[in-house]
């Protein structure tokens, strides 16, 4: 029954093990736990009856370590000098339970925000000084 149908073999990245072979259709279920974080390739062979071969590479990340967030230097950014970073880490846990603290990114306030405080406290001084009756 099987001599009819396609057989699918499944490698992960350059592996010569295959970590499965199965006859098509077929329904998987790729445990990512079990691959460090990081850029990996699944490749897909698949051999029909007649013993022709075929092949698709997909690229896929994998993130199952603590997410890292970085404020204070970006992506390709031009530097010089001291750079003041705020770096935090934090996991999804075993997703049955919450954990409040450490699971957000703590951020510094923005340059927007000083700029509107100064000019508001400028505006304020400005009419007190100018209306302000003895």
């Amino acid at each position: 029954m099987n001599e009819d149908k396609s057989k699918v073999i499944l490698f992960v990245d350059d592996d010569l093990l295959p970590i499965a072979e199965m006859y098509a259709p077929v329904q998987f279920e790729l445990d990512t736990r079990k691959l460090t974080d990081g850029e990996h390739i699944l490749k897909l062979v698949s051999k029909s009856p007649t013993g022709r071969e075929g092949i698709r590479k997909i690229k896929f990340i994998v993130r199952n370590g603590p997410a890292i967030a970085v404020e204070g230097l970006s992506e390709n950014a031009v530097v010089d000098g001291t750079i003041p970073l705020m770096i935090n880490a934090y996991d999804k846990g075993n997703q049955k339970k919450f954990i409040i603290e450490g699971s957000e990114t703590p951020q510094s306030i923005p340059n927007w925000l000083w700029i509107l405080l100064i000019a508001f406290f400028g505006w304020a001084a400005y009419y007190m000084i100018t209306n302000y009756n003895l």
